[in-house]
């Protein structure tokens, strides 16, 4: 079993390299021994692309032959754009399959373990499930939800605010703190504001400060107020925006979409759109991952409604005072016990800033 773990964690490292590039397939990494030693290794680097057994079996080769697999999941038994894992593996030989977790996509969910034992294959599944879980979060919650995995991301002052009276809040984070923004969204699928972040600081919403792919950009709208002159409509980019509304006029929508813009009619909640039923239409477009930078309404309705699943927040070295905007717009809360509660699990430091990694405490739900 050591050895498993050892190995395991090689997989895990393989697998770490695809983050952010196989959505909206998941992360996987994948090491083939044979006698002690390592004969392949691989790891899905592009959706639509050759998952990482395949990139391990056609490095080992004939190695391959009465080997032990190591993979961060369980391998796939179907046809999509590849074909099914599972069979390459047993054409192969392998002696051997050592799983991280099972697929919980219901058109795997352990077939792909089934049609190896059938095949007279040894499999081993748990094997440090739990990093292995932490590795696909996103992926995870889109397919067993189908709701996108939302990470809340903000900067805010020592006392807690993330925008002066006025609005302005440009620089509250450190550069090294900014590039670290644009290394998350760059993992990301899409981003996503709202339409009163859009008219105070027309963000571009890109990756710009690291190597990456720009997301997708939605724009939360309810009444379609977003000015046409904004940066996320006019940076000859717009077909990667998407604005989400409660607003069915076509005529109101061409002005957006002849710039390029998609337009996603919502349900109405409360007068505005509803961001559980947004949720479930970004899931449906495969989108599984969104980094959340609105301001304080936005967030605050995503809190009360339990869509956000994890929290970054950046904690600058200034105070502001009493005026100033709080990261989380909410009201009726008197007393202690209506507080959100989450869950602190990495504190780091990035330039003169400090990092707070958080999740919430009960697992978000579509209900």
């Amino acid at each position: 079993m050591t050895d498993d773990i050892r190995q395991m964690k090689r997989a895990l490292a393989l697998a770490r390299r695809g983050i952010g590039k196989t959505s909206p397939n998941p992360a996987v990494g994948c090491v083939i021994v044979k006698d002690g030693v390592i004969v392949g290794t691989g790891w899905h680097r592009k959706a639509g692309t050759s998952h990482a057994e395949i990139h391990a079996l056609e490095m080992a080769g004939e190695s391959a032959r009465g080997a032990d697999v190591f993979v961060t999941l369980e391998p796939c038994c179907h046809t999509g754009k590849t074909p099914p894992c599972s069979q390459a593996l047993i054409r192969a030989g392998v002696r051997r399959v050592v799983a991280g977790m099972s697929d919980p996509n219901p058109r795997v969910s352990g077939g792909g373990l089934a049609e190896l034992e059938t095949a007279g294959i040894q499999v081993v599944c748990g094997v440090l499930e739990k990093e292995c879980r932490d590795l696909n979060r996103p992926f995870i919650k889109q397919v067993t939800t189908g709701m996108p995995h939302v990470t809340y991301k903000c900067a805010m002052t020592l006392d807690g605010k993330i925008a002066t009276v006025s609005g302005a809040s440009r620089w509250i984070s450190c550069q090294e703190s900014r590039t670290l923004v644009h290394r998350m969204r760059a993992r990301m699928d899409a981003i996503m504001v709202g339409v009163d972040t859009i008219i105070a600081d027309d963000p571009q919403l890109t990756v710009r400060h690291v190597r990456g792919r720009n997301p997708l950009r939605v724009v939360v709208d309810t009444r379609l107020r977003t000015p046409e002159s904004v940066r996320v409509l006019g940076d000859g980019n717009a077909v990667n925006t998407l604005i989400a509304t409660a607003e069915t006029n076509p005529r109101v929508h061409l002005r957006y979409q002849n710039q390029g813009a998609t337009i996603l009619v919502c349900d109405q909640e409360n007068g505005r759109v509803s961001m559980k039923d947004l949720m479930f239409k970004l899931g449906k477009r495969g989108v599984q991952s969104i980094l959340l930078e609105g301001g304080g309404r936005l967030a605050g309705s995503m809190l009360e409604q339990g869509l956000i699943d994890e929290f970054v927040f950046f904690l600058a070295p200034k105070i502001l005072g009493s005026d100033g905007f709080s990261p989380f717009s909410l009201v009726g809360r008197t007393s202690m016990e209506q507080a959100s509660r989450l869950n602190i699990i990495k504190v780091s430091r990035s330039g003169i800033d400090i990092v707070v990694h958080a999740r919430s405490e009960a697992p978000c739900s579509p209900a």
